[in-house]
């Protein structure tokens, strides 16, 4: 028998924005334990915004269980929060009621800035530093300094040997700033890895004395960008079949639900999409070919493939919960049948 470190992590009850919380037990198990092998958990909900003093008690349900890099025979178990009944989701459980198709695809962009001593890594005491330009993608210590880099590729390498499925990094337009991609198949799958490679990121930089700023918008209302979650997203209708008038019609659809996804898209957007800094105003649906200045960008190649593909929304934010954003994707597109589209097609 070998004794495994089982690290629960879960999403508390703070708004607008949850904090991952974690904590570890010790279980002994003959191999790497399966996920059907973990034990439901309890924890004092009274310290993280999600029970009353007099009654505590929540319980952790594990939803998928990665390796753990940093640690030897170390698990990573993302969990629900449960009641205490073990079977009742928690009302701060985004999770358990999102919509989900393991036939929809979602890929995220997950862009944040190193803050140290209070302003973005790199940036001066006072003041600014040169203008936007050089960052993006950035090479030299001039534009990215000397630990981002060392930080971006180690949290690449966690992820990937925890069987996370990361697409890459890169040094984004902001001082300070970069970018991860998470893909999945299936809105749970590919939300709770965007978790778990946050979770990742925050854990791997208290070594460096660093800190992760997730707002959208750190730097205010000044000519420095902010940070996305942009959501690239199809289902297997829109990769096999797709069409002009179904893609148009899908697009009414998400300018008629304009709201509802501004309202799950993270929170102070509207600080973020103002028009500016490759954003569309938030209370405007746009949609255009290449056009990041859209709220949702039409690729190139979806176009060329007689419409059929994958379509970038931007307007989620760094701090989104990607449960709910998958969701509500999943959600606008449901209300477009396919029905007469497949009866166009064949005929």
């Amino acid at each position: 028998m070998t004794k495994y470190k089982l690290e629960y992590i879960w999403l508390d009850g703070y708004t607008p924005v949850p904090n991952l919380r974690g904590k570890t037990q010790i279980k002994e198990f003959d191999t790497f334990p399966s996920l059907d092998q973990l034990p439901l958990w309890g924890f004092d909900g009274s310290s993280t915004m999600q029970a009353e003093g007099h009654s505590s008690d929540c319980v952790l349900k594990p939803v998928a269980v990665y390796p753990d890099p940093a640690r030897k025979n170390g698990l990573l178990v993302m969990c629900e929060v449960m009641m205490p009944d073990g079977v009742t989701p928690h009302s701060t459980n985004s999770r358990a009621t999102i919509l989900d198709d393991p036939g929809a695809w979602f890929g995220f962009e997950q862009e944040y800035f190193f803050y140290k001593d209070g302003r973005p890594l790199g940036f001066p005491e006072h003041g600014y530093p040169a203008p936007q330009g050089p960052y993006y993608t950035g090479v030299g210590f001039k534009n990215v300094g000397d630990v981002a880099r060392e930080i971006v590729e180690e949290h690449l390498e966690l992820c990937l040997e925890a069987g996370i499925n990361h697409e890459g990094i890169n040094a984004e337009v902001a001082k300070g700033q970069w970018e991860f991609q998470i893909f999945g198949k299936g809105s749970k799958k590919a939300a709770d890895e965007v978790w778990i490679a946050r979770y990742l990121l925050l854990r791997l930089t208290e070594k460096y004395g660093v800190d992760i700023e997730f707002h959208c918008k750190p730097l205010g209302d000044t000519d420095w960008n902010g940070s996305g979650m942009h959501c690239n997203f199809s289902t297997e209708y829109m990769r096999t079949v797709g069409g002009k008038d179904y893609f148009e019609a899908l697009m009414a659809a998400f300018d008629k639900n304009l709201m509802d996804h501004i309202a799950v898209y993270g929170p102070d957007n509207d600080k973020r999409l103002t028009g500016k800094h490759e954003t569309a105003p938030w209370n405007k649906f746009s949609y255009g070919i290449a056009d990041r200045g859209a709220s949702i960008r039409v690729p190139h190649s979806f176009i060329k493939n007689d419409y059929k593909g994958y379509l970038e929304d931007r307007r989620p934010n760094s701090q989104g919960d990607p449960y709910a954003i998958a969701s509500q994707v999943l959600k606008t597109i449901s209300e477009v049948s396919t029905d007469a589209f497949k009866k166009a097609v064949a005929a």
